[in-house]
Parts: C-alpha cells; sequence; structure tokens
C-alpha cells in the first residue's frame, strides 16, 4: 500500500469507505441491516461506501465499526504509550502540557 500521508482527507474517506464494505459484505450484512443495526441513515452508508460522503464523524465511524465487529481495531490507531521519562520530573507529577520556552 502507498505512503497514507500520499492521500487527501477525501481520498482516505473512500478508501475506509471501500474498506468497510468489504468487511460489511464478510459479515453478511446489507447496507440496511447496518443501518438498522448503528442506527445510521442508509443514505449515509451508501455514501461512504460510494466514496462520495464528503465527511465521516468519528462517532458515526465507531458505530460502524461496532455493526461489523471491528471496534477492537481502534486500538492500533493509537495504541497506548509506556509512560516517558522525559515526561516525569524527580518528586513531581507527570507532566499534563509541554511547554516551549522561548
Amino acid at each position: 500500500m502507498a505512503d497514507l500521508y500520499e492521500y487527501s482527507t477525501p481520498e482516505l474517506i473512500r478508501l475506509l469507505g471501500t474498506r468497510f464494505k468489504e468487511y460489511r459484505m464478510r459479515c453478511n450484512l446489507t447496507q440496511k441491516e447496518v443501518a438498522e443495526q448503528s442506527g445510521i441513515g442508509l443514505t449515509t452508508i451508501y455514501k461512504f461506501e460510494k466514496g462520495t460522503a464528503g465527511s465521516l464523524s468519528l462517532s458515526t465511524f465507531i458505530l460502524l465499526l461496532k455493526v461489523v465487529g471491528q471496534i477492537n481495531a481502534l486500538g492500533d490507531l493509537l495504541p497506548e504509550l509506556p509512560e516517558s521519562p522525559y515526561l516525569i520530573r524527580k518528586g513531581e507529577k507527570k507532566a499534563q502540557r509541554i511547554r516551549h520556552s522561548k
């Protein structure tokens, strides 16, 4: 697969829509069944799979992942990181934000 940085946001949404359709079909679900199970409109699902949805909210995408049994894949997107020794100073709490000196 090509470097995803080369894709525009609409192209990435189109790619995700195509992949979602493959997952839906492997689950033996129709678009109507996905709409009923997720509470998302049939038109939104159709546009997402066709690549014509201009954008898709994160909450909508999460609902779709749940329907096709892929919600655990979110852990692969942003895996939990081990604690960084650079963010913990002796005797202090973990840094909540990073400030750059001027």
